[in-house]
């Protein structure tokens, strides 16, 4: 074996070339896919931005029958078998996902945040990445496993395009695959993909946002338990969140067979409800919600609330139906959540904000690798690591095994208390306490 040794390096050599040439092609073609989708999602909310109550509520159960009839009709052209989700193209479908409904969810989801369904930007994009990730991959006649890797490097894309965060969001693309595992053979190419796919965004005009914020206070112990605690919190507020969504995701599927609805007519319910909640929930928190988010992070105080309504509005939106993605409605949740509990905590509102988004984020979503350099990308590198990433991992032990993502494979338990059957799906498994822990209870009630 010896004699072949100085071929290992080559062979690593000839990989990195490999990954640079096909993740650089990735991130562009993704990048301009997302960009095209992101000027004409601005372009549409900005057509019915501050529009009259009465025709909000109008517009509401318009997209929610909109959205029932793209889905419903639109999803007749997959004649593969193959499901479109990231998840099932990398875990299932070894990297295969049907092309001819590629424009479906980036439609759907424009008609979703134009009519005012709350929800986020980002899941159109992984899905373009995902979609123009796996066609490369068919056009190249690459093997299985290489097909995976470049659907995961347009997921990464995605993620790094619509956030303006090239590294959180590569990293974000591979983390979100697994709970408690990160594929480092995929790091290499999402990372470049990511790079390259912001780099054509930013080429191709698309605005970010970002929240440079001024050095955070000399290290304290105090300081760091109080953002720890907040951490917590916000893990129990995203459970609430997660929970309200899948809740309603199986309410809308139970009243659908109980009653033989058509399909296209639960998110046309669905947005009747949300029109009339908004009699009284402020319309700041429908769509995107990004003004909510930027006035907490501001500093400006927050509803202790407000992250109920937010939660509330959208598991209606997607739990009925409408197409949109979940993770800017986490950083917004989190925002507004960070901020009001800051106040009680004795913490900066800008800091207590801050630490908000990062923690839901990496509970909900369970990616606290992602989420933590989503703060440095976002905030600056004091804020991103010296305080929030207390508070990222504690929001993310207190979630459980919960996801926001059903299809989210369990790698590993997140307790030596608890156990769990490893790489099956977040929504067929339960945690179960580990045979140690049941033993000593059993004793102890003995």
């Amino acid at each position: 074996m010896q004699r072949f040794d100085f071929i290992e390096p080559v062979v690593m050599l000839v990989t990195v070339l490999q990954w640079l040439v096909l993740a650089t092609l990735t991130g562009a073609i993704v990048g301009s896919g997302t960009s095209l989708f992101l000027h004409g999602l601005f372009f549409m909310t900005g057509q019915t931005e501050g529009i009259p109550l009465w025709l909000q509520m109008c517009l509401l159960p318009a997209g929610g029958l909109l959205n029932g009839l793209l889905l419903h009709y639109g999803y007749r052209l997959n004649t593969t078998g193959f499901k479109d989700t990231l998840f099932a193209a990398v875990h299932v479908q070894a990297g295969r996902m049907p092309f001819l409904t590629l424009p479906i969810k980036p439609i759907a989801a424009i008609i979703t945040l134009a009519s005012g369904g709350s929800a986020g930007k980002e899941g159109p994009c992984s899905h373009i990445g995902a979609s123009l990730g796996a066609a490369i991959g068919q056009v190249f006649h690459l093997n299985s496993e290489l097909r995976q890797r470049i659907v995961a490097c347009g997921v990464s894309a995605g993620f790094a395009s619509v956030f303006g965060t090239p590294i959180a969001g590569a990293i974000y693309g591979v983390e979100v695959l697994a709970i408690g595992r990160i594929r480092h053979d995929f790091l290499f190419p999402a990372v470049i993909a990511g790079i390259a796919s912001y780099q054509v965004s930013l080429f191709w005009g698309v605005p970010y946002t970002y929240y440079p914020f001024a050095a955070p206070p000399a290290f304290s112990e105090i300081l760091f338990l109080k953002i720890a605690l907040l951490g917590v919190v916000c893990g129990v507020i995203s459970l609430i969140f997660v929970e309200l969504v899948h809740r309603a995701r199986a309410l809308r599927a139970h009243l659908q067979m109980r009653f033989d609805i058509w399909p296209p007519l639960m998110p046309l319910f669905g947005g009747i409800l949300l029109a009339l909640l908004i009699l009284v929930i402020p319309t700041d928190y429908l769509g995107l919600s990004l003004p909510l988010m930027d006035r907490a992070l501001a500093g400006e105080s927050m509803p202790l609330l407000g992250f109920l309504w937010k939660s509330l509005l959208v598991a209606i939106t997607i739990g009925s139906g409408f197409y949109g993605g979940i993770v800017t409605p986490q950083f917004v949740i989190g925002a507004v959540a960070g901020n009001a509990l800051a106040y009680w905590l004795g913490l900066s509102p800008l800091l207590g904000a801050a630490a908000g988004l990062v923690s839901v984020v990496a509970a909900s979503s369970n990616t606290p690798v992602a989420a933590i350099l989503m703060g440095v990308e976002l905030f600056g590198g004091a804020v991103g690591t010296l305080y929030t990433a207390g508070a990222a991992m504690a929001a993310y032990l207190m979630i459980g095994h919960r996801s926001i993502y059903p299809e989210q494979r369990l790698a590993y338990s997140k307790s030596s208390w608890m156990r769990i059957r490893p790489d099956t799906p977040v929504q067929g498994e339960k945690a179960r306490l580990s045979y140690g822990l049941l033993r000593w209870w059993r004793e102890r009630q003995q």
